[in-house]
């Protein structure tokens, strides 16, 4: 077969396997025999290769993306009473752990160009919590959605003036950087997921925090083992069983010998993308100063019907599509009545999340596409416009 029979993946980890095939099955052997499934030294060592990696002081693994965001919350005492700030327009997880901690999620609205959090609509909403005085800002949690870091600078600053602790919700972003500087240290905290289709993808359910803070990441670490102190018996508070398995850091530690090679890869591929379509549809703005990682390639139709077409044609040529995402968070029904409930006048509107969820669709991407497969899916595309 070649680039014009192929079938084209939405995301392929069967090439990026077929890579490192040997060097699996020797680390998923070593773990077998040793028998420490739950913290043994892969866990340690991967930590250690994702904090030099982020250059950032401190790595700390964990079961999931989701668990990631829970225990930094946790180790921040969110709960009851409490605002988490938090783009519309993302994955559940981000919106589900203030609930599940008590604490309310406030929604932002997102910027039609960069599809991350729109600051203004950000410190609108924080001075109307402020105002009506029933919750206290205690949170924003920024979402370097599909790879594109958030404006961490100002986030950062609109949270110091605030008293407000910055989470870094990098799922999709792991690898790219802002300022020269990668993801990891622009929050107080960053949250990294490890699912299969993520930059840096496990086999299985896994995630990451990274801190500059030693007394947060010995928190963290607590945490994630049901709140342990100096022994397994001795329990200091309240946590949760949050541990990454021995056998997802000895496959990320794999994976990580060609992390760097496939960044470039997947910001090769966004290359090709945009000489085809730049000017001929919406693409997701990339500052100067921002790297993106490429963890999905998102376009914005120009509306539900222009979108339909594209879907139809990608269908008759088999190729992969994905809609991330079909509905904002604050129409979901789990979150609309705490959303409803969250100012007495009602809530403001989330125009631009709402738009985007009938406008955006996510083209293949990976690091194992070649340029005549971009061009397949850009003829097909553009041959629907």
């Amino acid at each position: 077969m070649n680039d014009q029979t192929r079938p084209i993946a939405l995301f392929d980890m069967q090439a990026q396997q077929a890579l490192i095939r040997p060097e699996l099955d020797r680390r998923i052997a070593e773990v077998l025999s040793s028998g420490r499934f739950i913290n043994g030294p892969e866990v340690a060592e991967l930590e250690a290769r994702l904090a030099a990696f982020a250059g950032c002081a401190h790595a700390v693994g964990v079961s999931s993306g989701t668990d990631a965001l829970q225990i930094a919350m946790m180790a921040e005492g969110i709960g009851r009473g409490d605002a988490v700030f938090l783009p519309a327009f993302t994955y559940t997880a981000t919106a589900e752990v203030p609930l599940v901690l008590g604490a309310t999620p406030i929604f932002v609205d997102v910027d039609p160009d960069s599809f991350n959090m729109d600051l203004a609509d950000l410190e609108r909403r924080i001075a109307l919590v402020v105002k009506e005085g029933k919750l206290k800002p205690r949170a924003i949690v920024g979402v370097d959605l599909f790879g594109l870091p958030a404006d961490w600078p100002a986030i950062q600053a609109i949270a110091d003036k605030h008293g407000m602790f910055t989470l870094d919700d990098a799922a999709q972003a792991f690898g790219g950087a802002l300022h020269g500087k990668r993801l990891g240290c622009h929050a107080q905290a960053t949250a990294l997921s490890f699912y299969p289709t993520k930059t840096l993808g496990c086999y299985g359910d896994g995630g990451a925090l990274l801190t500059e803070s030693a007394e947060r990441a010995e928190l963290y670490r607590s945490l994630r083992t049901h709140g342990e102190g100096g022994g397994r018996y001795e329990v200091l508070r309240t946590g949760m069983n949050g541990r990454l398995d021995t056998l997802q850091a000895a496959i990320l530690l794999c994976k990580m010998e060609l992390f760097e090679q496939e960044l470039a890869d997947r910001a090769k591929v966004a290359a090709w993308y945009g000489a085809r379509l730049t000017g001929k549809i919406g693409l997701q703005r990339v500052p100067n100063e921002s790297q993106s990682a490429w963890g999905l390639y998102t376009v914005r139709c120009a509306d539900a019907e222009e979108r339909g077409r594209i879907q139809a044609a990608f269908k008759a040529a088999s190729i992969p599509f994905g809609v991330y995402y079909p509905k904002p968070l604050h129409h979901q029904p789990a979150y609309a009545p705490s959303h409803a409930a969250a100012f007495t006048a009602g809530a403001p509107g989330l125009p631009v999340s709402e738009a985007l969820c009938h406008q955006v669709l996510s083209l293949p991407m990976h690091p194992y596409l070649t340029e005549g497969e971009v061009d397949r899916v850009c003829t097909a595309l553009l041959g629907a416009l």
